[in-house]
């Protein structure tokens, strides 16, 4: 995002004494804060007092040169679906308020805080993570930053960690992604949001929608900022990012679904970006990926998602159900319906197409399409449960294929100022994380020319 601080900034920034951990934090809580803004939908707690407590021992911490490391004093933001120690994690529901507060941080969190990054507060949600929209009708919906006077979507799940990052009331984001959380969120708010490999960063401590598909990522303002947060996430050491050359990138154009009923915007940014990567030397083949059509086969009755949410929620259904978003509780009772003859086919099936798909991409460096097919809709719009359908499932399309291959993929914005939020998807098989934020560092800042 142009203007606004990368992690690396604010890194020098603190280290030279230019800025302090307890500015930081109290600049984000002023915009959390601001009547005007967006922060009351955005946050659903926000840890005032502990984040400048934080703050300040981060400072006493840099003054004797014993910081844990460069990032400490930053201020990043939690969906609410993680533990926190001590409080309740709700996950954008009213059925868990009831709950104890959590004993441990996740180990997500508790990485992030050991490497210095102050906690300042826990984002709002699509209830149970279950939709790609961000529409949450007990906490409120935070607005997407294009247009705000209309008030379009924030995308979801992860609809307040973008939000929180977009307007500077954070700068990192712990989201989750199951079908595109981490991606379409940042598609819909101009910023970048990655989805790794799943087995790279553990799902303890954080609440399941699909354990099969759940990844915990970051979302953040350049590709450096989401390379940095994803190494803390895993337990990897932080490397300098090297960016590929666009010239010599080997890029393959799903035609397969993935192109299929863009809104105009989406297909124009779209088809602009490839153009000027070609430009610039990169070589792009659009690709049949007749395997792509197994994944409609797999969800056609609610898919993992379903099946494993429901095994997670009958029972705080029966005596919650009557609190739950009714479009969050329908989709989870369609779980009930699969048999486990049923589970035991797709856990086949995507075995199958994860070996397939990944011989078929094998000769690219990455596969890239649009994130999203849609602009973000006018939360006004979605008020019928059939145009909800419609564009909940236009949202996640793309996003979904990479989850059922198991890959890695990153949402970078194509647009330009002024022009609607549109994301570009760099995705790959599993195990290739440094390979996909090489190449979308190589071409973050050319693609929107």
């Amino acid at each position: 995002m142009p203007n606004h601080p990368t992690l690396a900034g604010l890194a020098a920034d603190l280290d030279t004494g230019r800025i302090t951990a307890r500015k930081l934090v109290e600049e984000c809580l002023a915009r959390i804060a601001d009547p005007a803004g967006e922060g009351a939908r955005t946050f659903v707690h926000v840890d005032k007092d502990a984040a400048i407590a934080a703050a300040d021992a981060m400072d006493h911490l840099r003054k004797a040169n014993a910081v844990p490391s460069p990032y400490a004093g930053i201020p990043v933001s939690i969906k609410d679906l993680y533990d926190i120690k001590g409080q309740v994690t709700r996950a954008g529901s009213r059925a868990l308020e009831d709950s104890a507060p959590a004993e441990a941080d996740a180990p997500v969190v508790a990485r992030l805080r050991r490497a210095g990054f102050i906690v300042i507060g826990r984002t709002n949600m699509t209830e149970f993570a279950y939709s790609g929209i961000g529409i949450n009708p007990h906490y409120g919906t935070p607005k997407s930053v294009w247009n705000r006077s209309v008030g379009h979507v924030p995308g979801g799940s992860s609809s307040g960690a973008a939000v929180s990052i977009a307007d500077r009331m954070a700068h990192g984001a712990l989201g989750t992604d199951t079908g595109g959380s981490c991606r379409i969120p940042a598609a819909y708010n101009g910023i970048v949001g990655y989805k790794p490999t799943q087995a790279r960063v553990p799902l303890d401590g954080g609440v399941p929608l699909s354990f099969s598909l759940d990844s915990f990522g970051p979302l953040a303002r350049s590709v450096d900022c989401c390379a940095v947060l994803d190494a803390v996430l895993a337990d990897e050491a932080v490397h300098p990012l090297q960016p590929r050359p666009i010239k010599g990138m080997r890029l393959a154009v799903p035609t397969t679904i993935a192109l299929d009923d863009l809104d105009d915007e989406v297909a124009k940014t779209f088809e602009r970006a490839l153009t000027t990567l070609s430009r610039q030397g990169a070589l792009i083949e659009r690709i049949e990926v007749p395997e792509f059509h197994d994944v409609g086969v797999m969800n056609s009755k609610g898919g993992f998602a379903a099946a494993e949410s429901y095994a997670w929620h009958r029972y705080l259904l029966t005596s919650k159900g009557d609190v739950y978003d009714p479009r969050v509780r329908v989709r989870i009772l369609r779980g009930e319906g699969i048999s486990a003859a049923d589970y035991i086919d797709i856990l086949k099936a995507r075995r199958s197409f994860i070996a397939r798909t990944e011989q078929r991409i094998a000769p690219y460096d990455a596969l890239v399409l649009p994130t999203t097919a849609n602009t973000p809709p006018v939360i006004a719009d979605l008020a019928d449960d059939q145009a909800f359908a419609t564009q909940n499932l236009r949202s996640l399309r793309n996003c979904t294929l990479i989850n059922m291959l198991d890959g890695c993929a990153i949402s970078l914005p194509a647009h330009r100022e002024g022009e609607v939020p549109v994301g570009l998807m760099l995705a790959a098989a599993g195990g290739s994380d440094r390979r996909i934020f090489e190449l979308a560092a190589g071409m973050e800042n050319i693609i929107r020319v």
